[in-house]
């Protein structure tokens, strides 16, 4: 009888209270999205739980998704827009923001919403204070980095535009935009 259990596609009690368990400590710990949770309750069980199916691992992950969502632990579009938020504030440009999104399992819908609100020119002008770029270069530093900054800028998902626009700032108005804008 317990090799027949063993070899089920159904999860144990005991492999569904450790689902309900894991979930409240993951969420307790930090915020994430369903495909952060699953793939970390997936991946926790096939080491903790010895002979394992597939499909039971399946199972487990999807009850701990649906336990999450039950408690109130899960929430795409506000985990959306604060990592948004949090992008614009650590100078990430709207491009490289969607990237981290959908790779965390966030739908593009959602990552399109979130971002339509948001403002890169406050990114943009964190971005250039922490390289040091237009208004924030130092004093001495060769005027004819211009085209080295916005190689910068590009690589990091901000338009030549927006570039041009913060390196012909100047550093009061630069620090108004960061003073007068949200982020």
């Amino acid at each position: 009888m317990a090799d027949d259990d063993a070899h089920s596609d159904t999860p144990t009690t005991r492999m569904l209270s450790w689902a309900k368990n894991s979930t409240i400590y993951r969420l307790g710990q930090r915020m994430m999205t369903e495909k952060q949770l699953s793939g970390a309750i997936a991946r926790k069980a096939r080491q903790k739980f010895e002979g394992i199916t597939e499909a039971q691992v399946e199972a487990v992950a999807a009850a701990a998704v649906r336990f999450a969502y039950e408690m109130g632990g899960l929430n795409d579009v506000a985990y959306a827009e604060i990592s948004a938020r949090s992008g614009v504030r650590n100078g990430r440009s709207k491009r490289l923001i969607a990237q981290k999104l959908s790779a965390k399992g966030i739908d593009r819908e959602t990552v399109a919403a979130t971002l339509e609100e948001t403002d890169e020119l406050p990114a943009a002008v964190v971005f250039a204070r922490k390289r040091a770029f237009g208004p924030f270069r130092r004093e001495g530093a060769a005027e004819d980095r211009q085209a080295k900054e916005i190689s910068a800028f590009a690589r990091n998902g901000f338009s030549f535009g927006l570039a041009k626009a913060v390196l012909a700032m100047s550093r009061d108005e630069a620090e108004d935009v960061l003073a007068v804008r949200p982020l």
